[in-house]
């Protein structure tokens, strides 16, 4: 099959950015995202370019260029997908908070509602991409609900997941490590592989696109991001070593980078890794070990978990312990609330755990985020509040504790400690002297992303704790 319709369900991280780039490199072919979120597609809509509701380096010039020639935002979804020869799957799939799996789990009731809402729509046949983050086997859950419906339509499912890394992901998307398509070896499951393909050669290699059997398609996706995070943890379980010790984490992880069988990338310690993917995908892996009764694997990837939980205590802990064990009522300032520089996305944010680590210590956060505003902060908070069961009363009283700023210098006056959350490039540029003039003495930076110059700010008369650094 030609294709010269694309429909992505879902307007999200994953279904915006990848659309976009497809239409952009794409031309003859139409590529509509849809979205039941009628606020989210008014944002993609939106003349002024600075309103989408995905912030990424480039993306607001790739949407400018494609949108209205052949990329479309429409909360039309029945129509998108009668027109469609191939349909990505871009929805959610957050980790259950109930019943069987909670915790653990992948919830797929949106990517259910997807397959059902397909099997009603189509009239002829078409291609079914898995985009969304999935469990091994799913294209099989997806080929099932399709094939269902009775009304003869022929359905290929594939799995094509998304390896972006949020803030570079327009250049992921053009420069590609690599596109993963898996699907059946069947006759027409190779003609539907190939038809993905097709629209990927637009602009990648053929040694850019790797194609496989669905299920270890599907399975790639989970296991490298466990393995990305796993190094993560590992280097940072070395920082509490290094402080222990006295020993320097960058120049630890520096001489064992250069080990070409180890190599550098992914030693960077921090305050912990967050994200959508990270924690979601090696939760699943450790629910499917466990579900294919492999608890001694299960129990290998959950410890990448434990760790990195255990990083963000220890931050938040390391800042009470230096306040002179007592944050109530002292005015902690944080720098940046994404979990990495360069995006607007604070799911699973270091952020969120040290600030209610703090609060209920009862100290008052105050935020400042380039691209991340008030309602987004106090969303973050109040949602895991209500998923650990606070009190309503009580979480109106925890969010009083929170103000945020539009100006990092305000967000820092008269502050008893500063940390830094977020790596963003312009906190290392800040007037550190008169910072630290407005600041309650003695002046404490934590820096949870080892980012700043530690000689300078020692010289200006800072406290500096850092990351691995005794």
């Amino acid at each position: 099959m030609k294709v010269k319709n694309i429909c992505c369900l879902g307007a999200g991280y994953v279904g915006g950015p990848t659309m976009s780039v497809i239409a952009l490199k794409c031309p003859e072919i139409k590529v509509t995202v849809v979205d039941l979120n009628e606020a989210r597609i008014a944002a993609w809509n939106e003349e002024d370019l600075d309103k989408l509701p995905v912030y990424e380096p480039g993306l607001a010039e790739v949407v400018s260029e494609a949108r209205g020639r052949n990329l479309f935002f429409s909360t039309e979804v029945d129509a998108a997908i009668d027109a469609a020869d191939m349909i990505f799957i871009a929805v959610n799939t957050p980790t259950k908070t109930y019943g069987e799996g909670k915790g653990m789990a992948a919830d797929l009731k949106f990517v259910e509602l997807c397959a059902r809402q397909i099997a009603r729509i189509a009239k002829n046949d078409k291609i079914i991409v898995e985009k969304s983050t999935l469990p091994v086997r799913t294209a099989q859950t997806l080929q099932t609900i399709l094939d269902s419906t009775g009304n003869g339509v022929h359905f290929e499912v594939l799995s094509n997941p998304e390896f972006l890394a949020e803030g570079t992901a327009i250049e992921d998307l053009f420069n590609a490590d690599r596109v993963l398509i898996g699907g059946k070896q069947t006759e027409k499951g190779k003609a539907a592989i190939q038809s993905l393909v097709d629209v990927y050669a637009h602009w990648l290699s053929p040694k850019q696109i790797l194609t496989t059997n669905v299920w270890s398609s599907e399975l790639s996706k989970l296991t490298a991001n466990a393995f990305l995070a796993q190094r993560i943890s590992s280097i940072n379980a070395l920082s509490a070593l290094c402080e222990a010790t006295e020993a320097d984490v960058d120049e630890v992880a520096n001489a064992i980078g250069t080990d070409s069988r180890i190599g550098p990338k992914f030693l960077k310690s921090s305050v912990g890794f967050g994200g959508s993917c990270f924690q979601k995908d090696i939760l699943n892996l450790v629910y499917l070990c466990r579900h294919f009764n492999l608890p001694e694997v299960a129990n290998y990837w959950e410890q990448v978990i434990i760790l990195n939980d255990y990083q963000k205590r220890r931050f938040a802990k390391s800042i009470i312990t230096s306040l002179f064990n007592t944050v109530s009522d002292k005015k902690i300032t944080f720098l940046g609330w994404a979990f990495k520089k360069d995006t607007n996305d604070t799911r699973e944010s270091a952020a969120i755990s040290v600030a209610d680590h703090l609060i209920e210590d009862g100290a008052e956060i105050h935020v400042y985020d380039p691209k991340v505003s008030e309602a987004k902060v106090k969303q973050d908070m109040q949602y895991i509040w209500e998923l650990n069961g606070v009190s309503e009363a009580r979480i109106q009283s925890k969010l009083k504790q929170i103000v945020v700023y539009t100006n990092p210098m305000e967000a820092m006056h008269q502050a008893h400690a500063i940390a830094v959350l977020t790596e963003w490039d312009e906190f290392k540029t800040y007037d550190w002297a008169t910072i630290y003039t407005n600041m309650y003495k003695p002046a404490f930076v934590f820096d949870g992303r080892n980012i700043l110059d530690v000689p300078t700010l020692t010289k200006i008369g800072f406290e500096v704790k850092s990351i691995g650094k005794g």
